[in-house]
């Protein structure tokens, strides 16, 4: 209506489609009118934009509050709405089945999630990808205080070493006084005698999911979930080479700039040392 008012009355056209003349002129009056978010919406594209489209509405209204912008998630929720921006995430389900308890190790994490400091509660697994007619696997070391990747190895082959070489690095970020459990499922890597001895050999308790039951280890099962849903299958990648890089820049970008709402819109990273600093 409003393009054709040049063209035929204005009275006819509201006629025609049976509108009010008030509603009419006080849709044009805020057509004209400048944008008062404009500013708000271009910071929420940009961050939109910045993390290629994993973010939310949420998390968005986390990174607003972290650089000063004091507004409401359902404010941001139609800001996104009306600059056609979605997250674009799905996250996965797992579905698992109860076993019985391992006989290397009992599960003492017993689903225990939280942690009260870093290094006191760290757990593990191994991933497979497959791309290019090839197999790479990713074995991480994820510390339950913060949810941050203490270290991980990249294999092409799920070799012992892919786990020991993991767990030597690991172990450079323990500090004296640091009473560590260990969380794994019952892979053949943790049930290696090399394995338990290592930990033993630190005074780190061993601790070992239910056989096949992936909700022992949630929290591992939950990194992989996002790591496969907003990189793996986000991206494009043009050799194994590249998709190798390309997983080393996400895991960092997942420690240091990905915020959570749990960790009070922080990255896992800056929620270790705003709880340091704080203590």
């Amino acid at each position: 209506m409003f393009e054709l008012r040049h063209e035929f009355p204005i009275t006819a056209l509201l006629q025609l489609a049976q509108i009010p003349r008030s509603s009419y002129y006080y849709w044009v009056t805020t057509l004209e009118r400048p944008d008062k978010d404009a500013d708000v919406k271009a910071r929420i594209k940009a961050i939109y934009d910045e993390h290629r489209g994993r973010y939310g509405y949420r998390r968005i209204r986390d990174q607003l509050h972290n650089e000063g912008h004091q507004i409401n998630h359902k404010r941001v929720q139609r800001m996104m709405g009306e600059l056609g921006l979605k997250c674009a995430v799905r996250m996965k389900k797992y579905r698992s089945y109860k076993g019985n308890v391992g006989k290397i190790a009992p599960n003492v994490l017993d689903r225990n999630f939280k942690a009260k400091k870093p290094n006191e509660k760290w757990v593990t697994d191994i991933t497979e990808f497959k791309l290019f007619g090839e197999k790479v696997y990713l074995s991480p070391m994820l510390d339950l205080f913060s949810g941050e990747i203490i270290t991980y190895t990249i294999e092409s082959r799920p070799v012992y070493s892919l786990v020991s070489k993991m767990l030597d690095k690991a172990f450079e970020h323990i500090n004296d006084g640091d009473q560590l459990m260990i969380h794994s499922d019952q892979g053949w890597h943790y049930q290696m005698g090399p394995y338990q001895q290592a930990l033993k050999k630190r005074g780190i308790t061993q601790s070992m999911s239910r056989k096949g039951n992936c909700y022992d280890n949630a929290v591992i099962e939950n990194f992989f979930g996002i790591l496969k849903s907003e990189f793996l299958y986000r991206q494009e990648f043009e050799s194994m080479e590249h998709f190798k890089k390309e997983l080393k820049q996400y895991i960092d970008y997942y420690n240091h700039k990905r915020i959570k709402a749990k960790l009070k819109g922080m990255s896992p990273v800056q929620y270790r040392i705003h709880t340091l600093k704080a203590a």
